[in-house]
């Protein structure tokens, strides 16, 4: 049976195009979440985040893998910015749908703050999931259409947390 994650980390094109790869991910789109504009548009979406959802089979890719990979392809520890990106639309944000992805997001958290492999700590902002406005047609699946466009998201090889057991 399939899970919803919901994240935030910068513009959502990288987001999604780097997320949707990975294996288990079965489906994605990008929108607007965690703030107070009902209908949210890109041209009107108040304190919302540029966000993503994620559709995965935890059966072949766990939720703590999916936020690994988040936090090696964006930087947790800028407030409302990557890249060129800033305001509060750029922000870092994990919006859990259960308990348990809330006790995932902070011990994974924890984890990225203990690591050191970051310039600074984590600001990822971790909140209950609200309501999920998809983007416009245009911003969905733009950097399979336009590969050379704009993006401020890239693996980061050294960036790899210690892998927990899975008994954790």
């Amino acid at each position: 049976m399939s899970e919803r994650a919901v994240l935030a980390g910068g513009c959502f094109w990288g987001m999604q195009d780097l997320i949707r790869k990975l294996p288990g991910v079965e489906a994605t789109r990008v929108g607007y979440t965690g703030g107070d504009v009902p209908n949210a548009t890109y041209r009107n979406h108040g304190t919302h985040a540029e966000g993503i959802e994620i559709i995965f089979d935890p059966a072949r890719i766990s939720y703590r893998q999916i936020l690994e990979v988040f936090f090696q392809i964006h930087d947790p520890s800028t407030l409302n910015r990557q890249g060129n990106d800033v305001g509060m639309s750029y922000r870092s944000a994990i919006y859990y749908v259960d308990e348990a992805q809330k006790q995932t997001a902070l011990d994974t958290i924890a984890d990225v703050d203990a690591s050191g492999l970051w310039p600074g700590k984590v600001v990822t902002e971790v909140e209950p999931v609200g309501a999920f406005w998809e983007a416009e047609p245009e911003h969905q699946d733009y950097l399979e259409r336009f590969p050379n466009g704009y993006t401020c998201h890239y693996p980061r090889p050294g960036w790899v947390l210690p892998r927990r057991d899975a008994a954790e």
